[in-house]
Order: structure tokens, then C-alpha cells, then sequence
């Protein structure tokens, strides 16, 4: 999944329908997006609202992370890019800076942007041969414990493979972009983007042996529940099914990937670096 650099020195905005979509009523952000629709429009661009936004060229996201969630996974099966202006509190996903809002999204309708793709989980619960529930998730699929409190039992399989059986608060199957979010709160790797892989996160195994494993995003995983207890399936942070014994979830890799749009300069290890604060003591003993 190589990021790819496109220029255009023509007057024609490079991508000429914007969808804008930001989900909190606030009048932070709905100040935010008067602004950037007068801008767009100064630009020569048609502005959509978040209902048309599957018939747009490119969607740009003011807020936070979760509602960059939402947006990604609406917007992907109609093949329409996304960018970010951060509203939220860490904003992983949405990279431009408000500060940085007119210069940034100025940069990329004159073509000075990167196209970067990222994995979504297909997941699909099973429960006596039927379909419940078929779902994609950008960061995350997580089995974990209720309101009871108590732990619930699993196995996991990989290609048709046992790996184990496990007791624990649930497990995390998490994509690259997920790596920064609830997977990484319970101890598991940061994978960069780029690389094919999913990684399985235990949530307080009651063995100190169970670690977070790191496989190709092109296995099958399938997480079997035998004592359920309270337990949930949830997909980037959202509740969406209760499930009992014998349920079966069954992940893999998304046929369609989602399309991040980037302005110029943009890094993934600066952005790693300001939003987890690393090297700030080194600096401050300078």
C-alpha cells in the first residue's frame, strides 16, 4: 500500500464535488464547516452535504476519530476519499490541525496531496448456521465481557486452525489503523500502516502466557464463544451485538480498502510522535 504523490497546476480544483461532514451539533464545529464551505465554494467546488456525501469526489471530516469512523465506513464501499481537520481530542485520523484548515485543504484542491489505502475487517457473526449480523470495522473488532463482569471463555482459530482456548475480558482483533487505538491501551504492537497484518490482543487473560500475536491480514480468524456470560461483540467502539454460546465470529480483510487523502508534509511518525509525546522528557532535560 505505497502513498502516492499527485500534482495538478491547473485552476480546476482537483477534486470539484466536497462532501462536508462533521457529526457534533456544536457551534465549534458548525463554525468550523461554514467556514470551510465558504472557502470551497470560493475555490470553484460544488458542496455536499453529509447525505450526498456517496456521490462526492472527496469528504472532509471536522471532529474527532470516532467521527472519522463513521464516515470511513459509509463512504468505502462507495470508493470516495476522506480527510481529517482535527475537532477532537487526539484525532489519529484526521490529521489536518483547525489552525491549519484553509492552507492544508487549499494545498490539496490545487493536487498537493497523498493517496494513502487502509485495511477494514469484514466481520460477520454466525449463530446456528444463520447470518446475525455482517459489519466492517477501520480500527477494531473486539469480543469482550458485559455488565456481569465476569470472564467469558473462547477459542480462536486462524485458517481453519485451532490456536487456543481462552479465558479473559474478551480479545481485540485490531488493522494497522486500529494499532493506535484500543489495542494499543492493552499493551499490543503499533503496526505501521503499511504492513499486511491484523494483531490479536487478549484483554486480562487469566494466563500470564497469552500475548498479543501479530498475523497476515489475508488468515481467516474466527473466535468461537463458548461461555458467554455477558459477553458483546463491538466494531470501533460500538456495541452492536450480544452473543451466546456457540456464537461464532468470523473476520478477514475488506476487498475494499479505505482512501485517506493527505496534505503536503504529512508523516506518520510525526504524527506518532506529537500524539503520544514521544521524546518530550528527552527535549525538556535539553
Amino acid at each position: 500500500m505505497q502513498a502516492r504523490v499527485c500534482l495538478n497546476w491547473t485552476m480546476i480544483p482537483a477534486f470539484r464535488h466536497v462532501a462536508l461532514i462533521g457529526k457534533s451539533p456544536s457551534s465549534e464545529v458548525a463554525g468550523s464547516l461554514e467556514t470551510l464551505a465558504a472557502f470551497l465554494a470560493e475555490e470553484g467546488c460544488t458542496v455536499l452535504g453529509e447525505r450526498e456525501s456517496a456521490q462526492a469526489d472527496l469528504a472532509i471530516v471536522i471532529g474527532g476519530d470516532g467521527t472519522m469512523l463513521g464516515a470511513v465506513r459509509h463512504l468505502v464501499r462507495h470508493g470516495v476519499p476522506v480527510v481529517g481537520v482535527n475537532q477532537g481530542r487526539l484525532g489519529f485520523m484526521t490529521d489536518i490541525a483547525l489552525k491549519d484548515m484553509r492552507r492544508s485543504i487549499g494545498a490539496i484542491l490545487a493536487g498537493r496531496y497523498t493517496t494513502e489505502e487502509r485495511t477494514l475487517i469484514d466481520a460477520e457473526i454466525v449463530r446456528g448456521g444463520a447470518t446475525l449480523l455482517n459489519t466492517l470495522a477501520l480500527n477494531d473488532a473486539v469480543v469482550n465481557k458485559g455488565a456481569e463482569g465476569r470472564l467469558i471463555e473462547f477459542e480462536v482459530h486462524i485458517d481453519g486452525e485451532f490456536v487456543y482456548t481462552l479465558r479473559s475480558d474478551g480479545v481485540i482483533v485490531a488493522t494497522p489503523t486500529g494499532s493506535t487505538a484500543y489495542a494499543l491501551s492493552a499493551q499490543g504492537p503499533i503496526l505501521h500502516p503499511s504492513l499486511p497484518a491484523f494483531t490479536l490482543v487478549p484483554l486480562n487473560p487469566h494466563t500470564l502466557t497469552a500475548r498479543p500475536v501479530s498475523i497476515s491480514d489475508r488468515s481467516t480468524i474466527e473466535i468461537v464463544v463458548r461461555h458467554a456470560g455477558d459477553a458483546r461483540a463491538q466494531f470501533d467502539g460500538q456495541a452492536l451485538a450480544d452473543l451466546v454460546a456457540g456464537d461464532r465470529l468470523c473476520l478477514k480483510r475488506s476487498n475494499e480498502p479505505a482512501r485517506f487523502i493527505h496534505p503536503p508534509g504529512y508523516s506518520y511518525f510525526v504524527m506518532l510522535r506529537e500524539k503520544l509525546r514521544w521524546s518530550e522528557a528527552v527535549e525538556r532535560e535539553r
